[in-house]
């Protein structure tokens, strides 16, 4: 998984890109708010980011809020992570929608935890959003059947979205989970099948 690190400090920077990288993390290493909100907007953004609350350009409550405020379907777990230690600040923190916060100096084993709570909550909202995804285009393929299906008079063929037309099984076939097996009903056989055998019977 993919995880953001911004942090001024380029020593703590370094140990961060480390720590996380033995953890298995795919790491983007930033030394600014700037860079950070540019990050965390791209096509690949991470869903996971510690971001320090003090940093030139955009600090990390700006960058949260900015982040929020996207309201992008792709989840971010954010950390803030910060000396500032006081009540009134990890309110402050955690009022601009950062999801944890982590005061310096950090213990190791303590932001490993955090960041495996980020991970847990970002793949739960990701299943959750293909799981929605699934839904949505199984409701749109319902509405679609629901609505009127032109079909010829005479062969029965139905009209689809592209103006062709196609055989009503391959057309519920391919809007639906149903599948067909074919056989003969007895009216056919006894107007269709039945005479024909007779015509072939020799005589």
């Amino acid at each position: 998984m993919k995880i953001l690190v911004a942090e001024n400090d380029p020593v703590s920077r370094r140990m961060l890109e480390v720590l996380c990288r033995s953890w298995g993390f795919e790491v983007t290493a930033v030394q600014d708010g700037v860079a950070a909100c540019k990050a965390l907007e791209s096509e690949d953004a991470p869903p996971l980011a510690i971001l320090d609350w003090m940093m030139p350009g955009m600090d990390g409550i700006e960058v949260t809020r900015k982040t929020r405020a996207k309201n992008s379907l792709k989840p971010v777990y954010i950390i803030l992570l910060t000396a500032r230690g006081d009540k009134k600040d990890v309110i402050e923190g955690l009022w601009a929608d950062a999801d944890d916060y982590i005061t310096k100096p950090f213990n190791h084993q303590e932001l490993r935890a955090r960041i495996h709570t980020g991970e847990r909550v970002v793949g739960l909202q990701m299943a959750l959003a293909e799981r929605i995804a699934e839904l949505e285009n199984a409701l749109s393929r319902v509405k679609r059947l629901q609505g009127l299906l032109p079909i010829c008079s005479y062969c029965k063929r139905i009209r689809n979205d592209r103006n062709y037309w196609q055989q009503v099984e391959t057309y519920i076939a391919e809007n639906t989970e149903a599948e067909f097996t074919h056989g003969i009903c007895p009216n056919c056989y006894e107007n269709i099948v039945k005479p024909e055998l007779e015509t072939t019977r020799p005589g």
